[in-house]
C-alpha cells in the first residue's frame, strides 16, 4: 500500500513539516515552493492531502489562505494546532557576536522581535523558515543567521545560537488538513467543528441579521474573518468557524437563518475539533 502524500508549503524542517509528522507520522511529507503549488498538488490528485497553516497565536490570520483557500475547491477534513519553537541557527563554529542580519519567513520574524531588537541585527524577510536555513546553509556565511525549526538545524546541518527565542510562550500555530472531496466527521463523534464561508446581501444591518440566528440557538461562533472579492471594497466575503454539525438542531436553524440573508453560501467542511481546544476554555 503506497503512503498517503501530504503537500505543504515550504522546504523540508518547516513547522508544516513538522505538523504532518505529528499528525500523520506515516505519510510522505510533499514540499511545495508556494500555498497556491500546495492546493494545486492536491487538486490535481498529486497529493491525497494538504497541511495548510492558517492562522498562528502571535502573528494572526495567514492572509494568503484566506484568499487562496474559497477559491480552491477544497474541503477542510480536520485541524492540527502546533505550538511553535522558533531557534535562531547559523553556519558551524559562528558566534552570537558575528551575526548582522537574521532570515525568515514575515511571521517568524515577527514572533521574534525582541531578540531581534537586543542582538541589533537587520531582519530579512525569506519566502519560509526552513527555506532560509537551507539558504544559509549553502552560503556559509557566518554573518548569517536564520530563525527555523530543530528539524530544520539538523536537515541542514547548522548550529544552534540561541534555543526556543519566540516572544510569547504561547505562540502556536494552527492548520487545516485539506482534501479534494468533503468528508464530514459523524454527528455526535465527539467535539465538531463546522467551517462555513459566505456573501452577505447588501442590506443595512445584512450582517448583524445573518449572524442572529447563531446568538438565538446557542451556537458557539469561534472565528470570523472577512476579506474583500475580486479587489472590490463593496464585496466581502466571511469566513467562519462554529461548534457542532450542521444537523445539530441549533446549527441547523441558525444556518437556515444565515442563508436567507445571503447571496451564497457554502459549507467547507465539517471535522474533529483538535484536543488542543479544549486547553483554551
Amino acid at each position: 500500500m503506497s503512503k498517503l502524500k501530504i503537500a505543504f508549503q515550504g522546504e523540508p524542517g518547516a513547522n508544516s513539516h513538522i505538523a504532518i509528522v505529528e499528525a500523520y507520522p506515516d505519510a510522505e511529507p510533499m514540499p511545495c515552493a508556494t500555498f497556491e503549488d500546495a492546493l494545486s498538488a492536491i487538486s490535481s490528485g498529486e497529493a491525497d492531502l494538504g497541511m495548510i497553516p492558517i492562522e498562528n497565536s502571535v502573528a494572526g490570520r495567514v492572509a494568503d489562505i484566506h484568499h487562496l483557500l474559497p477559491a480552491s475547491g477544497l474541503f477542510i477534513v480536520g485541524e492540527w494546532f502546533l505550538p511553535v519553537r522558533h531557534q535562531l541557527m547559523a553556519v558551524k563554529g559562528t558566534k552570537l557576536e558575528d551575526i548582522k542580519s537574521v532570515e525568515s519567513h514575515v511571521h517568524a520574524l515577527g514572533q521574534c522581535r525582541r531578540i531581534i531588537r537586543k542582538l541589533g541585527i537587520k531582519p530579512i524577510v525569506h519566502a519560509d523558515t526552513a527555506g532560509s536555513a537551507r539558504d544559509i546553509s549553502e552560503r556559509n556565511d557566518k554573518t548569517v543567521a536564520a530563525i527555523a525549526s530543530r528539524l530544520a538545524a539538523k536537515i541542514y546541518g547548522l548550529d544552534i545560537l540561541a534555543e526556543d527565542i519566540e516572544d510569547e510562550a504561547h505562540n502556536t500555530t494552527r492548520f487545516v488538513v485539506l482534501a479534494r472531496e468533503p468528508k464530514w466527521a459523524a454527528q455526535g463523534s465527539g467535539p465538531l467543528v463546522t467551517t462555513f464561508v459566505f456573501r452577505v446581501r447588501n442590506l443595512p444591518a445584512a450582517l448583524y441579521k445573518a449572524l442572529g440566528g447563531f446568538a438565538t440557538n446557542g451556537v458557539n461562533m469561534t472565528k470570523l474573518e472577512s476579506y474583500m472579492v475580486d479587489g472590490n471594497f463593496f464585496a466581502t466575503q466571511f469566513y467562519a468557524d462554529v461548534d457542532g454539525h450542521p444537523d445539530d438542531k441549533g446549527l441547523a436553524f441558525a444556518i437556515e437563518e444565515l442563508k436567507f440573508f445571503s447571496r451564497e453560501f457554502r459549507i467547507v467542511g465539517v471535522y474533529p475539533a483538535h484536543p488542543f481546544r479544549a486547553t483554551m476554555e
